[in-house]
């Protein structure tokens, strides 16, 4: 006898629910005909569902993403780092209190003795039928935002060859939630072959079709739900084993909308503006936002990091401010309607001479102009670089492009081999637009604030 087991899978949304009617309509749909075929089927998320640049996702601290996933039937999800470090401590510990899912993530530990109780290290359990499948979670293992939140988090290689051989001795499938990324996802399946099925997140990537290595599978969906995606596994009953192996991302573009899904959350939108509505000071002027300028509000927000860090230096980019404040009251909503990033203050220590790289790399058009998608950021373009703490002579050449000439620091030149403290986003300790950021080892990541807490602070004061 040979059985087909289906999964459907969800990672990356980012609470990008303009897709999500449709994935649900999808969803409802594919349960109706397994059920009517007499099929087993599972639904999985693979995390970072959450993101609080959404108002509900930010009203609502990640539960209405939980209620939406408990809608739709999901059994089984992982977390991401969107769940994971741009939470508090207690509103990731609660977060998934009222699943009705099974939420594993094996390299994650509450720091203090007591664990969520929805925490689990895997999920083996059976079909009707008796084949043992055993569901795995990892997540990023970005420890230096975890561990002022509260939390361990394990690298995934040390993880997996500890308690794989224990859960391999008792499943006849093996599927990883990794919400890793692709390139870690390869070097799992090369080293780990008893894992039968990789489930994909964290990169964005897209594998529309099934990627094989050695005896596992790969797959991912993309990102903001532009995608949904399927695993079809055939078991041989005669042979006790898996014969078949396949996997597909679908564009929800084409998709039905369900039409509940989207009544639902018109509803939860109007809940998270009442949410959000709560004061925070009063403008008696305009202020305003120009992402090729050095405004008033983004030179003081500049200000205001290096004060609050007590940092020698500060820099932000005016790309993080995404509209003007009006003149009148000021709410919650209104800040995080110009300013949604899940964004970190952070400070590097930078010899002078990494410090006036940074400093000639901010006046880089190309990187000023960058349209940047990830990190955090969830803007347009980076926009034009703010300092404080210094003061920097620039020229223009004859093709109105400017130039670093000199920079002081508290009116001398910037001493070479001298240490600086220099706070920023934490974005620019990521990637390749700031080498000198990315590289250093002395990175403190200020939680759990974000920068649009900075400028709650700034404008009530």
């Amino acid at each position: 006898m040979k059985e087909r087991l289906h999964f459907y899978y969800t990672n990356d949304l980012h609470s990008h629910f303009e897709n999500w009617a449709s994935i649900v309509d999808f969803l409802n749909k594919k349960k109706e005909k397994h059920r009517q075929d007499k099929e087993h089927y599972w639904i999985v998320d693979i995390g970072d569902h959450v993101d609080r640049f959404h108002p509900i996702s930010e009203a609502f601290r990640g539960k209405r993403n939980v209620e939406l996933l408990n809608d739709v039937g999901y059994n089984i999800a992982t977390i991401g780092n969107n769940e994971g470090i741009t939470l508090e401590y207690y509103d990731l510990f609660h977060l998934y209190d009222a699943a009705t899912f099974k939420v594993v993530c094996g390299n994650l530990t509450a720091r203090n003795e007591r664990q969520p109780v929805w925490l689990k290290d895997h999920y083996t359990f059976q079909s009707e039928t008796g084949i043992k499948i055993t569901v795995l979670g990892l997540t990023a293992p970005f420890t230096p935002f975890y561990r002022p939140l509260g939390w361990d988090v394990e690298p995934p290689y040390e993880y997996l060859r500890r308690e794989l051989p224990k859960v391999e001795q008792d499943s006849d499938i093996i599927i990883l939630l990794s919400h890793l990324g692709l390139s870690d996802d390869e070097m799992i399946a090369r080293d780990f072959p008893s894992i039968d099925v990789i489930i994909g997140g964290h990169s964005h990537h897209l594998l529309k079709n099934e990627k094989s290595i050695n005896q596992s599978i790969l797959t991912a969906a993309g990102r903001y739900g532009h995608f949904v995606g399927e695993v079809d596994l055939l078991w041989d009953h005669n042979q006790n084993k898996l014969i078949e192996k396949h996997a597909y991302a679908m564009e929800t573009s084409h998709m039905k909308k369900d039409l509940e899904t989207e009544k639902k959350l018109e509803h939860l939108n109007k809940e998270a503006e009442i949410v959000l509505q709560q004061p925070v000071t009063v403008l008696k002027q305009r202020l305003e936002v120009n992402w090729f300028l050095n405004t008033i509000i983004i030179q003081q927000l500049t200000d205001h990091l290096q004060k609050w860090t007590d940092a020698d230096i500060a820099m932000l980019n005016a790309g993080l401010l995404l509209d003007h404040l009006e003149k009148g009251p000021v709410t919650k909503r209104d800040i995080h309607r110009i300013c949604p990033h899940p964004i970190n203050p952070c400070t590097v220590k930078l010899r002078g001479i990494e410090l006036l790289e940074v400093i000639r790399g901010a006046y880089d058009q190309a990187l000023i102009t960058l349209e940047l998608k990830g990190f955090g950021f969830r803007g347009k373009v980076i926009g034009k670089f703010v300092f404080s703490g210094l003061d920097i002579e620039i020229m223009t050449d004859e093709d109105g492009i400017e130039h670093v000439k000199n920079v002081y620091y508290q009116g001398e030149e910037i001493a070479e081999e001298r240490i600086y403290t220099f706070a920023t986003a934490d974005m620019f300790t990521f990637g390749r637009m700031f080498p000198q950021i990315s590289r250093s080892k002395t990175k403190q990541f200020f939680l759990p604030e974000f920068l649009r807490d900075l400028l709650i602070d700034l404008l009530k004061n």
